[in-house]
Protein backbone atom coordinates (compact mmCIF):
# COMPACT_ATOMS: atom_id res chain seq x y z
CA UNK A 1 0.00 0.00 0.00
CA UNK A 2 1.28 3.24 -0.73
CA UNK A 3 1.17 6.65 1.85
CA UNK A 4 0.55 9.14 -1.15
CA UNK A 5 -3.38 10.08 -1.90
CA UNK A 6 -5.24 13.21 -2.73
CA UNK A 7 -8.29 13.34 -0.68
CA UNK A 8 -11.54 15.88 -0.59
CA UNK A 9 -12.88 15.53 2.85
CA UNK A 10 -12.92 17.80 4.37
CA UNK A 11 -10.66 20.46 2.13
CA UNK A 12 -8.30 19.08 -0.44
CA UNK A 13 -5.64 17.28 1.45
CA UNK A 14 -2.23 16.72 -0.58
CA UNK A 15 -1.15 13.93 1.70
CA UNK A 16 2.29 12.34 0.78
CA UNK A 17 5.91 12.13 1.45
CA UNK A 18 7.91 15.05 -0.65
CA UNK A 19 4.45 17.26 -1.67
CA UNK A 20 6.19 20.32 -0.18
CA UNK A 21 7.08 20.99 -3.69
CA UNK A 22 3.50 21.17 -4.34
CA UNK A 23 2.77 24.79 -2.39
CA UNK A 24 3.27 26.75 -5.40
CA UNK A 25 1.17 24.71 -7.43
CA UNK A 26 -1.47 24.73 -4.27
CA UNK A 27 -1.70 28.70 -3.95
CA UNK A 28 -2.30 29.22 -7.29
CA UNK A 29 -5.26 26.49 -7.11
CA UNK A 30 -6.06 28.71 -4.37
CA UNK A 31 -5.86 31.86 -5.77
CA UNK A 32 -3.01 32.84 -4.26
CA UNK A 33 -0.28 34.60 -6.16
CA UNK A 34 1.32 36.92 -3.29
CA UNK A 35 1.37 34.61 -0.21
CA UNK A 36 2.53 35.63 3.45
CA UNK A 37 4.07 32.67 5.03
CA UNK A 38 3.06 32.87 8.66
CA UNK A 39 4.85 30.14 10.77
CA UNK A 40 6.23 30.83 14.66
CA UNK A 41 9.95 31.84 15.74
CA UNK A 42 11.17 28.49 16.36
CA UNK A 43 10.58 27.22 12.62
CA UNK A 44 11.48 30.99 10.85
CA UNK A 45 15.13 30.02 10.19
CA UNK A 46 14.96 25.82 9.92
CA UNK A 47 15.38 24.29 6.82
CA UNK A 48 11.81 22.78 6.22
CA UNK A 49 10.71 26.38 6.16
CA UNK A 50 13.68 27.59 3.89
CA UNK A 51 12.83 25.09 1.32
CA UNK A 52 9.09 25.99 1.50
CA UNK A 53 10.59 29.54 0.85
CA UNK A 54 12.53 28.21 -1.63
CA UNK A 55 9.75 26.21 -3.56
CA UNK A 56 7.37 29.68 -3.52
CA UNK A 57 10.04 32.08 -4.71
CA UNK A 58 11.16 29.70 -7.33
CA UNK A 59 7.60 29.34 -8.96
CA UNK A 60 7.34 33.36 -8.94
CA UNK A 61 5.14 33.69 -5.80
CA UNK A 62 7.91 35.79 -3.71
CA UNK A 63 9.67 35.01 -0.74
CA UNK A 64 7.81 36.46 2.40
CA UNK A 65 7.65 35.29 5.80
CA UNK A 66 6.68 36.85 9.30
CA UNK A 67 7.29 34.55 12.25
CA UNK A 68 5.92 36.73 15.27
CA UNK A 69 3.83 34.20 16.89
CA UNK A 70 4.10 33.05 20.45
CA UNK A 71 3.56 29.22 21.67
CA UNK A 72 -0.26 30.71 22.54
CA UNK A 73 -1.10 33.22 20.12
CA UNK A 74 -2.66 36.42 21.15
CA UNK A 75 -4.44 39.23 19.81
CA UNK A 76 -1.06 41.00 19.68
CA UNK A 77 0.49 38.75 17.33
CA UNK A 78 -2.42 38.79 15.50
CA UNK A 79 -2.59 42.49 14.74
CA UNK A 80 1.55 42.17 13.89
CA UNK A 81 0.37 39.49 11.20
CA UNK A 82 -2.29 41.69 10.08
CA UNK A 83 0.09 44.66 9.70
CA UNK A 84 2.66 42.70 7.43
CA UNK A 85 0.12 41.38 5.57
CA UNK A 86 -1.16 44.66 4.64
CA UNK A 87 2.00 46.24 4.22
CA UNK A 88 3.03 43.25 1.92
CA UNK A 89 -0.03 43.91 -0.46
CA UNK A 90 -0.25 40.00 0.02
CA UNK A 91 -3.60 37.64 -1.38
CA UNK A 92 -3.61 35.07 0.73
CA UNK A 93 -1.51 33.27 3.30
CA UNK A 94 0.67 29.79 4.07
CA UNK A 95 -0.22 28.39 7.52
CA UNK A 96 3.07 26.44 7.96
CA UNK A 97 4.08 25.12 11.17
CA UNK A 98 2.60 23.66 14.54
CA UNK A 99 -0.60 24.32 15.99
CA UNK A 100 0.11 28.33 17.13
CA UNK A 101 1.70 28.96 13.50
CA UNK A 102 -1.15 27.37 11.87
CA UNK A 103 -4.09 29.19 14.09
CA UNK A 104 -2.63 32.59 14.08
CA UNK A 105 -1.69 32.83 9.92
CA UNK A 106 -5.41 31.36 9.50
CA UNK A 107 -6.98 33.90 11.84
CA UNK A 108 -4.95 36.71 9.71
CA UNK A 109 -6.20 35.51 7.01
CA UNK A 110 -9.52 35.65 8.39
CA UNK A 111 -9.20 38.85 10.33
CA UNK A 112 -6.89 41.46 7.58
CA UNK A 113 -10.82 42.46 6.10
CA UNK A 114 -12.77 42.69 9.15
CA UNK A 115 -13.51 45.87 10.94
CA UNK A 116 -15.23 44.21 14.74
CA UNK A 117 -12.68 43.15 16.54
CA UNK A 118 -11.37 39.33 16.98
CA UNK A 119 -13.39 38.34 19.94
CA UNK A 120 -16.84 39.62 17.84
CA UNK A 121 -16.52 36.27 16.29
CA UNK A 122 -16.02 33.76 19.22
CA UNK A 123 -17.59 30.25 18.25
CA UNK A 124 -20.52 31.11 20.48
CA UNK A 125 -24.07 30.63 18.64
CA UNK A 126 -23.87 31.93 15.28
CA UNK A 127 -21.30 34.84 15.84
CA UNK A 128 -19.16 33.93 12.54
CA UNK A 129 -22.41 35.58 10.47
CA UNK A 130 -20.68 38.79 11.66
CA UNK A 131 -17.83 38.74 9.43
CA UNK A 132 -17.75 40.35 6.02
CA UNK A 133 -17.16 36.64 4.13
CA UNK A 134 -15.84 38.66 1.04
CA UNK A 135 -12.91 39.79 2.46
CA UNK A 136 -11.74 36.81 4.06
CA UNK A 137 -8.50 35.72 2.16
CA UNK A 138 -7.87 32.08 1.09
CA UNK A 139 -4.93 30.24 3.30
CA UNK A 140 -2.73 26.94 2.18
CA UNK A 141 -2.20 25.33 5.41
CA UNK A 142 1.09 23.06 5.74
CA UNK A 143 1.37 21.12 9.31
CA UNK A 144 4.97 20.23 10.33
CA UNK A 145 3.53 18.21 13.74
CA UNK A 146 1.36 15.66 13.63
CA UNK A 147 -0.85 17.14 16.66
CA UNK A 148 -3.68 19.77 16.76
CA UNK A 149 -5.08 19.14 13.37
CA UNK A 150 -5.97 22.77 12.52
CA UNK A 151 -4.86 22.01 9.02
CA UNK A 152 -8.23 20.85 8.46
CA UNK A 153 -10.09 22.77 10.67
CA UNK A 154 -12.24 26.43 10.44
CA UNK A 155 -11.16 27.86 13.63
CA UNK A 156 -8.50 29.14 15.53
CA UNK A 157 -7.70 29.60 19.39
CA UNK A 158 -6.52 33.18 19.98
CA UNK A 159 -5.36 33.74 23.73
CA UNK A 160 -6.64 37.08 25.31
CA UNK A 161 -3.42 38.58 26.53
CA UNK A 162 -5.07 40.89 29.23
CA UNK A 163 -7.49 37.83 30.73
CA UNK A 164 -5.04 34.73 29.57
CA UNK A 165 -8.61 32.99 28.75
CA UNK A 166 -8.36 31.04 25.08
CA UNK A 167 -11.22 31.64 22.85
CA UNK A 168 -12.11 29.85 19.47
CA UNK A 169 -12.37 32.15 16.60
CA UNK A 170 -14.91 30.10 14.25
CA UNK A 171 -15.52 30.62 10.36
CA UNK A 172 -16.23 28.48 7.91
CA UNK A 173 -13.92 30.02 5.71
CA UNK A 174 -11.09 29.76 7.67
CA UNK A 175 -11.09 26.35 6.55
CA UNK A 176 -7.88 25.80 4.51
CA UNK A 177 -8.22 25.97 0.62
CA UNK A 178 -5.35 23.19 0.26
CA UNK A 179 -3.93 21.44 2.97
CA UNK A 180 -0.40 19.72 2.00
CA UNK A 181 0.28 16.93 4.32
CA UNK A 182 4.23 15.95 3.90
CA UNK A 183 5.69 13.51 6.77
CA UNK A 184 8.78 14.19 5.26
CA UNK A 185 8.12 17.59 7.21
CA UNK A 186 8.01 16.15 10.63
CA UNK A 187 11.07 13.82 10.68
CA UNK A 188 12.87 16.36 12.19
CA UNK A 189 10.28 17.08 15.58
CA UNK A 190 12.18 16.13 18.92
CA UNK A 191 10.71 13.32 20.91
CA UNK A 192 9.31 15.69 23.61
CA UNK A 193 7.30 17.48 20.95
CA UNK A 194 6.69 14.06 18.86
CA UNK A 195 5.08 13.14 22.26
CA UNK A 196 3.09 16.06 22.67
CA UNK A 197 1.65 16.82 19.71
CA UNK A 198 0.71 12.69 19.46
CA UNK A 199 -1.05 13.02 22.64
CA UNK A 200 -3.02 16.02 21.46
CA UNK A 201 -4.06 14.16 18.66
CA UNK A 202 -5.25 11.07 20.74
CA UNK A 203 -6.62 14.17 23.09
CA UNK A 204 -8.50 15.41 20.02
CA UNK A 205 -9.98 10.86 18.64
CA UNK A 206 -10.85 10.22 22.26
CA UNK A 207 -12.72 13.45 23.59
CA UNK A 208 -14.71 13.53 20.02
CA UNK A 209 -15.71 9.58 20.34
CA UNK A 210 -16.73 10.09 24.03
CA UNK A 211 -19.12 13.38 23.52
CA UNK A 212 -22.59 12.66 24.28
CA UNK A 213 -23.68 14.73 20.90
CA UNK A 214 -24.99 13.08 17.89
CA UNK A 215 -22.62 13.23 14.95
CA UNK A 216 -21.76 8.97 13.79
CA UNK A 217 -19.47 9.89 11.07
CA UNK A 218 -16.87 11.69 13.58
CA UNK A 219 -17.39 9.32 15.82
CA UNK A 220 -16.03 6.10 13.74
CA UNK A 221 -12.90 8.65 12.45
CA UNK A 222 -12.16 9.42 15.89
CA UNK A 223 -12.17 5.57 16.75
CA UNK A 224 -9.86 5.13 13.84
CA UNK A 225 -7.77 7.76 14.58
CA UNK A 226 -7.10 6.25 18.01
CA UNK A 227 -6.25 3.05 16.47
CA UNK A 228 -3.46 4.36 14.43
CA UNK A 229 -2.40 6.73 17.60
CA UNK A 230 -2.08 3.51 19.54
CA UNK A 231 -0.16 1.54 16.66
CA UNK A 232 2.19 4.32 15.43
CA UNK A 233 2.84 7.05 18.29
CA UNK A 234 5.61 5.34 19.90
CA UNK A 235 7.29 4.30 16.78
CA UNK A 236 7.61 7.60 15.75
CA UNK A 237 8.83 8.70 18.98
CA UNK A 238 11.78 5.95 18.91
CA UNK A 239 12.54 6.73 15.47
CA UNK A 240 11.96 9.81 13.98
CA UNK A 241 12.86 9.24 10.81
CA UNK A 242 10.26 6.17 10.42
CA UNK A 243 8.27 7.58 7.44
CA UNK A 244 5.34 5.25 7.49
CA UNK A 245 4.63 5.88 11.64
CA UNK A 246 5.30 9.75 10.93
CA UNK A 247 2.70 9.51 7.69
CA UNK A 248 -0.28 7.71 9.97
CA UNK A 249 0.45 10.15 12.99
CA UNK A 250 -0.02 13.45 10.35
CA UNK A 251 -3.49 11.38 9.38
CA UNK A 252 -4.06 10.31 12.87
CA UNK A 253 -3.59 14.21 13.77
CA UNK A 254 -6.31 15.64 10.55
CA UNK A 255 -8.70 13.06 11.55
CA UNK A 256 -8.67 14.52 15.05
CA UNK A 257 -9.51 17.53 14.39
CA UNK A 258 -12.29 16.26 11.95
CA UNK A 259 -13.78 14.12 14.35
CA UNK A 260 -13.78 17.13 17.32
CA UNK A 261 -16.91 18.36 15.51
CA UNK A 262 -18.75 16.09 17.29
CA UNK A 263 -17.05 18.08 20.72
CA UNK A 264 -14.49 18.06 22.91
CA UNK A 265 -14.33 17.55 26.74
CA UNK A 266 -13.14 18.11 30.33
CA UNK A 267 -9.76 17.39 29.30
CA UNK A 268 -9.22 20.44 27.08
CA UNK A 269 -11.66 22.54 29.49
CA UNK A 270 -8.84 21.95 32.04
CA UNK A 271 -5.89 22.50 29.86
CA UNK A 272 -6.87 25.47 27.86
CA UNK A 273 -6.67 27.92 32.03
CA UNK A 274 -3.10 25.78 32.43
CA UNK A 275 -2.17 26.54 28.81
CA UNK A 276 -3.29 30.43 29.27
CA UNK A 277 -2.02 30.82 32.70
CA UNK A 278 1.19 29.01 33.04
CA UNK A 279 2.32 28.53 29.34
CA UNK A 280 2.43 24.98 28.91
CA UNK A 281 2.51 22.90 25.79
CA UNK A 282 -0.98 22.24 24.85
CA UNK A 283 -0.78 18.50 24.08
CA UNK A 284 1.13 17.61 26.83
CA UNK A 285 -1.01 18.94 29.59
CA UNK A 286 -3.87 17.03 27.74
CA UNK A 287 -1.87 14.21 28.31
CA UNK A 288 -1.35 14.63 32.24
CA UNK A 289 -4.77 15.32 32.55
CA UNK A 290 -6.64 12.86 30.05
CA UNK A 291 -6.27 9.22 32.90
CA UNK A 292 -8.15 11.81 35.40
CA UNK A 293 -10.84 13.03 33.53
CA UNK A 294 -11.56 9.44 32.38
CA UNK A 295 -11.79 8.14 35.78
CA UNK A 296 -14.36 11.04 36.09
CA UNK A 297 -16.34 10.51 33.42
CA UNK A 298 -16.49 6.65 33.96
CA UNK A 299 -20.42 6.56 35.06
CA UNK A 300 -21.05 7.90 31.14
CA UNK A 301 -18.77 6.62 29.23
CA UNK A 302 -18.35 3.30 30.26
CA UNK A 303 -19.89 1.66 27.28
CA UNK A 304 -18.36 3.86 24.86
CA UNK A 305 -14.65 2.57 26.18
CA UNK A 306 -15.35 -1.08 26.22
CA UNK A 307 -16.59 -0.79 22.85
CA UNK A 308 -12.78 1.09 22.07
CA UNK A 309 -11.33 -1.25 24.20
CA UNK A 310 -11.96 -4.14 21.64
CA UNK A 311 -11.43 -2.14 18.31
CA UNK A 312 -8.05 -1.31 20.18
CA UNK A 313 -7.28 -4.35 20.95
CA UNK A 314 -6.98 -4.00 24.73
CA UNK A 315 -8.73 -5.79 27.73
CA UNK A 316 -10.53 -4.50 30.50
CA UNK A 317 -13.04 -1.92 29.22
CA UNK A 318 -12.42 1.54 30.24
CA UNK A 319 -9.94 0.39 32.80
CA UNK A 320 -7.68 -1.33 30.13
CA UNK A 321 -7.47 1.99 28.31
CA UNK A 322 -6.41 4.56 31.09
CA UNK A 323 -4.05 1.99 31.69
CA UNK A 324 -3.13 1.54 28.17
CA UNK A 325 -2.52 6.01 28.03
CA UNK A 326 -0.90 6.09 31.43
CA UNK A 327 1.64 3.35 30.05
CA UNK A 328 1.89 5.18 26.50
CA UNK A 329 2.50 8.60 29.24
CA UNK A 330 4.87 6.95 30.72
CA UNK A 331 6.90 5.66 28.23
CA UNK A 332 6.89 9.28 26.07
CA UNK A 333 8.45 10.78 29.28
CA UNK A 334 5.25 12.72 29.88
CA UNK A 335 4.85 13.94 33.85
CA UNK A 336 2.25 12.21 36.17
CA UNK A 337 1.55 15.84 37.36
CA UNK A 338 0.95 19.04 36.31
CA UNK A 339 3.50 20.58 39.07
CA UNK A 340 6.43 18.90 36.78
CA UNK A 341 5.51 21.40 33.88
CA UNK A 342 5.57 24.31 36.56
CA UNK A 343 1.81 24.34 37.54
CA UNK A 344 1.09 25.34 41.24
CA UNK A 345 -2.15 25.06 43.26
CA UNK A 346 -1.80 28.92 43.57
CA UNK A 347 -4.51 30.04 40.79
CA UNK A 348 -6.81 26.83 41.08
CA UNK A 349 -9.83 28.81 41.49
CA UNK A 350 -9.13 30.93 38.91
CA UNK A 351 -8.51 28.29 36.11
CA UNK A 352 -11.97 26.40 37.28
CA UNK A 353 -13.74 29.54 36.52
CA UNK A 354 -12.14 29.66 33.28
CA UNK A 355 -12.62 25.37 33.07
CA UNK A 356 -16.52 25.47 33.57
CA UNK A 357 -16.73 28.13 30.77
CA UNK A 358 -14.45 27.05 28.38
CA UNK A 359 -15.97 26.62 25.02
CA UNK A 360 -15.29 22.74 25.00
CA UNK A 361 -16.84 21.99 28.46
CA UNK A 362 -19.61 21.33 26.73
CA UNK A 363 -19.25 18.60 24.91
CA UNK A 364 -17.79 17.14 28.27
CA UNK A 365 -20.28 13.61 28.92
CA UNK A 366 -20.68 14.42 32.33
CA UNK A 367 -21.24 18.00 33.55
CA UNK A 368 -18.66 19.42 35.67
CA UNK A 369 -19.35 22.23 38.55
CA UNK A 370 -16.49 25.13 39.35
CA UNK A 371 -16.02 22.61 42.64
CA UNK A 372 -15.77 19.62 39.77
CA UNK A 373 -12.87 21.70 38.02
CA UNK A 374 -11.66 22.71 41.46
CA UNK A 375 -11.01 18.65 42.70
CA UNK A 376 -10.08 17.07 39.36
CA UNK A 377 -6.95 20.22 38.99
CA UNK A 378 -6.22 18.99 42.85
CA UNK A 379 -5.87 15.72 41.38
CA UNK A 380 -3.33 16.56 38.84
CA UNK A 381 -1.63 19.28 40.15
Amino acid sequence: MTLTATWSYPTEIRFGAGRISELADACRSAGIGNPLLITDRGLSNLPITQHALDVLEGEGLGRAMFSEVDPNPTEVNLAAGIDAFRRGGHDGVVAFGGGSGLDLAKCVAFMQGQTLPVWEFEDIGDWWKRADADAIVPNVAVPTTAGTGSEVGRASVITNSATHSKKVIFHPRMLPAVTICDPELTVSMPPAITAGTGMDALAHCLEAYCSPHYHPMSAGIALEGLRLVKENLLTAFRDGQDIKARAHMMSAAAMGSVAFQKGLGAVHALSHPVGAVYNTHHGTTNAVVMPTVLRFNRPEIEGKMARAAAYLDLEGGIDGVIAWIEALNAELGIPARLSELGVDTNRIEEMADMAVVDPTAGGNPRSFTKDDAIALFNRVI
